[in-house]
């Protein structure tokens, strides 16, 4: 069993519900969070927020994932990002679960 998080920016929720379930990851949670940024280092011009505040709607899920379905579950996020024209991408990170209670 793996652990896989999985944040973006609140846009993304209705894709990554579908490539969750596409990938057969049958039961997740997710919560509304606040993506911070630190852009007080660029030009204002360069900031789409024009403002320094840095901060975004996002999204975090979180799954317990069977091993077997990580790495196709990882490859259509990889597919989905390198179809995106913005900047702002899908990060997944998957943390081994070493023990759990019993079930």
């Amino acid at each position: 069993m793996e652990l896989i998080i999985i944040t973006a920016v609140s846009q993304f929720e209705k894709d990554i519900k579908h490539l969750l379930k596409k990938s057969g990851v049958k039961s997740f949670s997710y919560m509304d969070v606040t993506g911070y940024k630190d852009l007080s280092d660029q030009p204002m011009e360069a900031n789409w927020f024009a403002s320094d505040i840095g901060e975004h709607r996002s999204i975090l899920f979180y799954a317990f994932v069977q091993k077997e379905l990580i790495d196709e579950f990882l490859e259509r996020i990889d597919q989905l990002n390198s179809g995106q024209e913005t900047a702002s991408k899908i990060h997944a990170a998957v943390l081994d679960i070493k023990k759990t209670n019993k079930q």
